[in-house]
C-alpha cells in the first residue's frame, strides 16, 4: 500500500498551512471564550464519517491508524502529528490540498461540535482573523481568514475551514487548507475522505475532548527526513492534547 514518497512544494505548502493554522488557533487561550451552551444529542450521519460498530469491512480502502481509519486516495501522502509520545492526528495531502484528521471523545448523548465551533471562532477573531459559520457539504462549519506569519516574517492570512461531525461518544474534527478551502472543485475529495473516515472510540473510559489516541501503519515505510517539530500549546479547542508535534511522514499511495 504505501510507495516511495514524492513530495511537491504544493502539496507541502498545503499541510504546513494545516499545521499552522492549527497551531495557531489551539494555542489561542481559551479561558475568555463564550460560556458553554447545552448540545443536542448528535445528528444522523447517513453518509459518513462512520463509527467502527457500522462498517463490517473498515480497512477495506483505508490505512488503519488504530483509532481512525482513513481513506486510501491514489497519489495522497500521510502525515501523522505527536503529542509527546502518542500519535493524535493524521493529515492528508493532496496535490495542493491538505485535510487534518483528529479524533476525540465526546459525552454519550450530546455532541460537542457546537460548542467547540463556537470556542474555535472566539480564537480566531481574538487574533484579529475573520470568521463566517455557513452549513457546508459535512454541515456547518467555519470557514477562517486566519492571521498566520509568513517564512518571510511578516504577517499574513491563510484562508482555511473547519469541519465537525459529532459520532457516538466521539467526535471528528477535520481542518481543511490549500486549493480545498477556496475552491469547491478542489475540495470534494477532501470532503470525502473525512466522510469515509472510520473512528473507533473504544470501550475504555475517556473524558471528553481526550484525543483518540492513533498508532502507525504496519506496512509503514518512514521517510528518510524524520520528523519535524512543531509545538502546540495546550487548549480547549485540542482536546487538552498538550504539545502537539509534527510528526514521521509517512508515504504516498499508489
Amino acid at each position: 500500500m504505501f510507495g516511495r514518497r514524492k513530495k511537491s512544494g504544493a502539496a507541502e505548502d498545503a499541510a504546513g498551512e494545516a499545521e499552522q493554522v492549527v497551531d495557531a488557533v489551539d494555542g489561542e487561550d481559551a479561558d475568555d471564550a463564550a460560556p458553554r451552551r447545552v448540545n443536542l444529542p448528535p445528528a444522523p450521519r447517513p453518509d459518513g464519517p462512520w463509527d467502527i460498530s457500522e462498517v463490517s469491512k473498515p480497512e477495506d480502502g483505508r490505512v488503519d491508524l488504530g483509532g481512525v481509519f482513513v481513506p486510501g486516495v491514489e497519489g495522497m501522502e500521510l502525515r501523522v502529528e505527536v503529542a509527546g509520545d502518542a500519535i493524535v492526528a493524521a493529515t492528508v495531502v493532496l496535490r495542493d490540498s491538505a485535510v487534518q484528521l483528529q479524533a476525540f471523545a465526546a459525552p454519550k448523548n450530546e455532541g460537542i461540535w457546537g460548542e467547540v465551533r463556537d470556542e474555535i471562532a472566539t480564537g480566531i477573531v481574538q487574533q484579529g482573523g475573520v470568521i463566517d459559520e455557513v452549513e457546508g457539504p459535512l454541515g456547518w462549519e467555519l470557514r477562517a481568514q486566519v492571521p498566520v506569519q509568513l517564512p518571510d516574517g511578516n504577517r499574513g492570512v491563510q484562508l482555511v475551514r473547519f469541519v465537525g461531525v459529532d459520532g457516538p461518544r466521539w467526535f471528528l474534527r477535520g481542518v481543511i487548507s490549500g486549493q480545498g478551502a477556496v475552491q469547491p472543485e478542489a475540495a470534494g475529495l477532501l470532503e470525502q475522505i473525512v466522510r469515509d473516515t472510520v473512528v473507533v472510540r473504544g470501550d475504555g473510559p475517556m473524558a471528553p475532548r481526550d484525543p483518540i489516541v492513533l498508532k502507525l501503519p504496519n506496512d509503514a515505510q518512514m521517510v528518510p527526513d524524520g520528523v519535524q517539530q512543531e509545538e502546540q500549546e495546550n487548549s480547549r479547542f485540542s482536546g487538552g492534547m498538550g504539545q502537539l508535534q509534527r510528526g514521521p511522514e509517512i508515504s504516498e499511495i499508489r
